[in-house]
């Protein structure tokens, strides 16, 4: 009928180390060959450092599993130098509608202003997501060295580095880490080597995800429905993937048979009942899942961190899985830049576990009041939810209260040890420890947005009063830790005015940026001293 993908196989070979029968230490080691182990890999190899990821298999992941991607992690991926194909192959949407038996309750628009680089949300099968990173980290030649078929058996968590022993199709090797990652998963199995805390509550509902490849009308739009007339009593999930191939997830209840609702002949006859007995399609891939809301005590353990599905597990509502993941690697990477390069005591990297699990805590909370008003568990929830869907359809109160997966936004680091707390009043949202919001600007007379002019180092944003640039202002460029100026009104035009908007910029207003682009500390005027003690605060001195 429709073309479907095509999975690629990777070739295994056999580690020097192994040949050598050498114990080599690298600088860093990635387990995990998926979205986060990948993006960790390009992120390390963007400041120059080189490190090895090991990965058990030897192809991308099976099924689309994670399809949605959110506007803060696109902007990450495009900081490394790879969302531009993401975003041409993806599905990109910003609208979603929530169905109550066959009546449309109400409709949101995740990015309602324009003038943002990145959209608010691709639909994207992880398949493809995983090739583009992988075409990306080639680019970094040796500096990323992925090693198929090579499976983590044993780590040894040691006060100066890691130790891992690694089986191959030839045999059994060991190596060193100045610094690990572990990426490998919810099932992850460095975690349970380390014997690590990983407590949280597992949902007592299964679900089932059917990628279906068909021609359809449907808009590219998130669909949701509770108890439609196709599957009553539960709830049902839609959205557009590239290719022609549709997510569809059916609630199924607590008591279905996982292994008897994986089988075509249960599952064609429910999609029959949702799309018509005309409509014709193939059944991609399917599975049956539980889900949990848990996570690691913490995310650092000496010289081993964890990231992704490995430290934190949420449900599938809201796209908070992998989103928040890449979140995890934008907050790691640069602080292990620094730290390596001696330009940061040891004690920065303590902040990726106090920003991180913070994070996390805000995801796991969101994720549980979604499935909470998913699948209700007592007769007062559902009471509740029902009042809810009611009132919904005429008041704009209500609506902020339906929750079909509270879709997966950048948690601000409000009480970051990193932060410098205002001293002076601003408006608007780019407070300490918030990721910046991206405009158009011009820079040399050559149209760009601002988020490509941020990150992978620190940057001042100067407001110009028109009086020209304070010569201080260069001068932190020749910093231990480098600041680099950009002067709205100098060097950046803001060319439609939304940046001074977007970062209220009175005329001295200044920020300085950390390098994962979320703002450390603002002022209304420029004073070199307090700049230079918020970059010592952001640096962990």
């Amino acid at each position: 009928m429709l073309k479907t993908y095509a999975y690629p196989e990777f070739p295994y070979v056999q580690p020097p180390e192994q040949k050598s029968g050498q114990i080599v230490r690298k600088k860093a080691v990635i387990v995990g060959g998926g979205p986060i182990g990948l993006t960790m890999a390009l992120d390390l190899a963007v400041q120059g450092i080189p490190c090895v990821v090991l990965d058990d298999n030897n192809t991308v992941s099976i099924g689309s599993r994670a399809v949605c991607y959110a506007k803060r992690p696109l902007e990450v991926w495009d900081r490394l130098g790879c969302a531009a194909p993401m975003v041409d192959k993806g599905v990109g949407w910003k609208i979603g509608k929530v169905f109550r038996d066959e009546e449309l309750v109400y409709q949101f628009d995740l990015l309602p202003e324009d003038d943002h680089k990145m959209p608010a949300f691709i639909n994207l099968q992880q398949y493809y997501l995983e090739e583009y990173l992988i075409e990306r980290c080639k680019d970094f030649g040796d500096l990323v060295d992925i090693r198929w078929m090579n499976k983590v058996i044993s780590v040894k968590n040691n006060p100066d580095h890691v130790r891992f022993t690694i089986e191959t199709p030839d045999g059994i090797y060991e190596m060193e880490a100045d610094y690990a990652i572990a990426c490998d998963g919810a099932k992850s199995d460095v975690r349970e080597m380390l014997g690590a805390e990983f407590t949280g509550q597992f949902f007592q509902d299964r679900f089932l995800i059917a990628d279906v490849v068909m021609k359809a009308d449907f808009p590219t739009e998130r669909w949701f429905w509770f108890n439609p007339p196709f599957h009553r009593g539960q709830s049902v999930l839609l959205h557009k993937q590239s290719d022609d191939v549709w997510r569809i997830d059916f609630q199924l209840g607590w008591n279905a048979d996982p292994e008897e609702e994986k089988k075509p002949e249960k599952i064609i006859p429910r999609l029959k009942a949702m799309l018509g007995e005309d409509t014709e399609f193939e059944l991609e891939w399917a599975s049956v899942y539980q889900f949990a809301c848990r996570r690691m005590s913490k995310f650092r353990y000496g010289r081993l961190f964890f990231a992704g599905d490995a430290a934190h597990q949420v449900s599938p509502f809201g796209a908070r899985g992998a989103n928040t993941g890449v979140q995890d690697t934008d907050n790691l990477a640069w602080k292990l830049k620094l730290v390596m390069d001696g330009k940061a005591p040891d004690s920065l990297l303590d902040s990726y576990d106090e920003e991180r699990v913070f994070a996390a805590d805000d995801n796991l909370r969101n994720s549980t009041r979604s499935t909470d008003f998913i699948t209700p568990k007592s007769n007062i929830s559902r009471t509740f939810r029902d009042a809810t869907l009611d009132l919904a359809q005429k008041y704009g109160f209500a609506r902020k209260l339906v929750n079909s997966g509270r879709l997966s936004s950048p948690t601000p680091y409000v009480n970051s040890s990193l932060n410098t707390p205002d001293s002076d009043a601003f408006h608007g949202t780019m407070a300490p420890g918030t990721n910046c919001a991206d405009a158009p600007v011009k820079v040399g007379g050559t149209p760009g947005w601002l988020l490509n002019h941020l990150g992978g180092g620190f940057k001042v944003i100067y407001f110009s009063d028109g009086s020209g640039t304070p010569a201080a202002l260069a001068a932190l460029q020749d910093a231990p830790v480098p600041v680099e100026a950009l002067v709205i009104g100098g060097n950046v035009e803001d060319t439609k005015g939304l940046v001074t908007d977007r970062y209220d910029g009175t005329p001295g207003t200044t920020y300085l940026i950390r390098p994962d682009q979320h703002v450390a500390a603002r002022w209304r005027s420029f004073d070199p001293a307090k700049v230079t003690a918020a970059l010592n605060r952001a640096i962990g001195k």
